[in-house]
């Protein structure tokens, strides 16, 4: 009897369980990686349409979008701008801001800017502040992050877009300033790009709506 043989029939074996766990895995990713991208664009569109509530617009908010890349003011070699409109004009545009001065890293937001250059609202959609202090900045925490909500340029004042501690208007939360005082600035700083590209933001193509049976 070959010595090998066990040594041979333990790697066929192996061999066979490695070819059927990859095919498995392969099969199991074909048939839920479009369930899975689905659900990712129902959860921004959930965010977005918060910031811009569907009846506002009558286009598909998430494809409308264009990628940017404005690390000063926008915090990210790559950002996302998701346009608003209807009957084909410009409603909102809703930024992925992100600064990176928060107390315990990256807070990632999201800003709608409405088309007169007025905040539809801010959202933290991901950061790692600490708890009971820094985390109120999450709208699950408190409501400190909705009195962004109808604010500009010029309500308050350029030189107010700061946490009073640093002689602004926005509240800053006891024992923990660090955590506001980077989304106040972020937050200016998105209003201040959008200000300065307003025209070609919205000059991009929307894409074409499906055609409804019937029409």
């Amino acid at each position: 009897m070959n010595k090998y043989l066990p040594v041979i029939i333990a790697s066929l074996i192996l061999g066979v369980f490695a070819v059927a766990g990859t095919t498995l895995v392969s099969f199991t990713y074909e048939n839920t990686k479009d369930r899975i991208e689905e659900n990712k664009r129902l959860a921004l569109l959930k965010q977005l349409t918060k910031l811009v509530p569907a009846q506002q617009i009558d286009n598909d908010i998430v494809a409308d979008s264009i990628s940017v890349s404005a690390p000063d003011q926008l915090g990210q070699q790559e950002s996302r701008i998701y346009l608003g409109r209807k009957n084909a004009q410009p409603v909102a545009a809703v930024f992925e801001s992100t600064t990176h001065r928060g107390y315990s890293g990256d807070i990632n937001l999201l800003v709608a800017v409405m088309h007169d250059g007025t905040l539809g609202g801010v959202r933290v959609i991901s950061h790692k502040e600490t708890p009971g202090l820094g985390d109120k900045v999450d709208e699950n925490r408190s409501d400190w992050i909705l009195s962004f909500a109808g604010k500009s340029l010029s309500n308050p004042s350029p030189d107010q877009w700061k946490v009073k501690r640093d002689g602004g208007y926005f509240d800053q939360f006891t024992g923990a300033t660090i955590t506001p005082r980077a989304v106040v600035e972020a937050v200016r700083k998105t209003l201040d790009y959008y200000r300065l590209n307003q025209e070609k933001i919205f000059t991009s193509t929307p894409p074409a709506l499906p055609a409804t049976e019937g029409y």
